[in-house]
């Protein structure tokens, strides 16, 4: 009795070819709709499903598949004799290889204005069912979703089918058939934080290695791709990414879309070492280099403008790891592009509302999962709560420095003014040691007015206060909210400085 084939697919890559390839190794393909049309068309001989079920497909194609007829012939043991027994008694014959891929969900809610009902009916059901029975069955039956295993398929059969492909198909079906539910369970689910969590992700490349030379580590991307996201960018040059660097881009990138204006950001380690904004791109990258020229030295370059041949002139002179831009002129990518190691990367700011909203973050044994901090500090959100009022620039440049600290890991302090960092605290274990930091940094890179200092979260106690004011700050902004804040205010006015609060806190662990 020749083996039966059964093929069902929705992408129609290679399929004749493999089809021809079955029936030349004796095999009788079934199947159905457009794929048995499609064959047909080609000249391939083959049965359609309603020959071996005796019934017709029904409610508009929903009903074909799901029939005693096929998912016996795919799920019988050929190793039991009563299930042998059960076939020939129901006159099922056996199917020997199974080769579905499911209606497109995932292409369909990707388009734009989709309807739900129009969603729904892209739902496989018949598919999925047909596939997990030849994945169970895999001691007897190739279960086939992809087309680029065509060849090994038609290999193994001619090998003997001795090798274990069966069973590593069957692992990247259940595989396949996870995610294709995940994506309608996505889909259909309106909660922020449902009982059960089933996020999907696509393998899109194996990296050299982890944080360290010693751990293995793989990208993946969301199954549907974030339009605004370091996996959606595209690399024009230089080596491949590490791990790290695609750890600081993503945080580069998340400041660099805070501004409209021109900006330029310099990373290292997931901390920003420096910020500038300005009229052009150029001045951007001035007043970013300048906030702290040494560590800028093998830095994360983020742009939310085109790179010009004048900034890169700039850029040439220094050793970069990666720059990531809208674009690059035609002269400024000759220019960077000399040197054969620096990555040169695009990615579409225009799309930096089109972020992700939650993130996550693994832990021992479970998944921490938040909703992004995209809260924006305004003028109008703060409370003058000293004697002194600040200044305009002053409040300039402390909304400056606000965009630019949430971004810094805690306990976080940022002197800046109004167009540039000009020192960076970040990640101590108290937040005098942070003030230490920023404002030691600051003064070396020279007083300029306004010159202010934003915290992450409240002062403790009034010691950040006094040491800013000792050395010149004249405004600060913070959230509030400590118990020792009378203490806070009293300092700044014992100095005569200004202080704000914006009651909300931008804790960045």
């Amino acid at each position: 009795m020749k083996k039966k084939a059964l093929l069902s697919v929705s992408d129609k890559t290679n399929l004749v070819d493999f089809a021809k390839q079955l029936l030349e190794l004796d095999f009788e393909i079934i199947s159905t709709g457009g794929t048995y049309k499609k064959l047909k068309d080609n000249n391939i001989d083959v049965t359609q499903v309603s020959e071996i079920t005796n019934f017709p497909e029904m409610l508009d194609g929903r009903v074909k598949t799901l029939h005693p007829n096929i998912h016996g012939g795919i799920l019988a043991r050929l190793d039991l004799k009563n299930h042998l027994e059960d076939l020939e008694a129901n006159d099922i014959s056996p199917i020997s290889l199974v080769c579905v891929n499911l209606y497109p969900f995932k292409e369909t809610i990707q388009k734009e204005n989709i309807k739900l009902e129009d969603a729904i009916e892209q739902i496989d059901i018949g598919g999925p069912s047909m596939l997990r029975s030849a994945a169970k069955n895999n001691k007897f039956v190739y279960s086939i979703v992809d087309y680029k295993d065509y060849d090994r398929v038609i290999e193994d059969i001619k090998n003997g089918e001795e090798s274990n492909l069966k069973q590593e198909l069957a692992a990247k079906v259940f595989r396949h058939t996870a995610q294709y539910d995940s994506l309608i369970a996505q889909y259909l689910t309106k909660e922020d934080f449902p009982d059960k969590l089933t996020q999907s992700f696509d393998f899109k490349e194996e990296l050299r290695y982890g944080e360290n030379s010693q751990q293995k580590a793989a990208f993946y991307q969301n199954a549907l791709p974030t339009e605004f996201s370091i996996s959606n960018a595209n690399q024009l040059h230089g080596k491949e990414l590490s791990y790290n660097n695609i750890k600081d881009i993503n945080a580069a990138i998340s400041i660099a879309k805070e501004f409209e204006e021109p900006c330029v950001v310099a990373m290292k380690h997931m901390n920003p070492c420096g910020v500038g904004i300005g009229k052009s791109i150029y001045e951007a990258w001035n007043k970013a280099y300048e906030s702290d020229s040494i560590s800028i030295f093998g830095g994360v370059i983020a742009s939310n403008k085109e790179i010009d041949e004048k900034t890169a002139e700039k850029m040439h002179e220094i050793f970069l790891e990666i720059v990531i831009a809208p674009s690059f002129s035609k002269k400024a990518f000759e220019i960077l592009s000399a040197k054969k190691n620096i990555r040169l990367i695009t990615l579409d700011f225009e799309k930096a509302n089109k972020s992700d909203r939650f993130e996550f973050t693994s832990v021992l044994g479970g998944m921490l999962v938040q909703e992004i901090d995209k809260s924006v500090d305004t003028a109008n959100d703060i409370e003058v709560v000293t004697d002194t009022k600040p200044t305009d620039d002053e409040i300039k440049a402390m909304i400056f420095a606000q965009h630019v600290v949430k971004h810094v890991k805690s306990n976080a302090i940022v002197v800046a003014t109004k167009d540039k960092t000009l020192g960076v605290g970040a990640g101590q274990m108290n937040r005098i040691g942070s003030a230490k930091i920023a404002i030691e940094q600051a003064l070396q890179n020279g007083k300029e007015a306004p010159f202010v200092m934003a915290s992450d979260a409240f002062f403790p106690m009034d010691d950040c206060v006094e040491l800013a004011a000792k050395n010149g700050i004249t405004a600060i902004i913070q959230p509030g909210g400590s118990i020792k804040d009378k203490d806070s205010i009293e300092m700044a006015n014992k100095y005569g400085i200004a202080m704000v609060f914006t009651n909300k806190r931008h804790f960045k662990h």
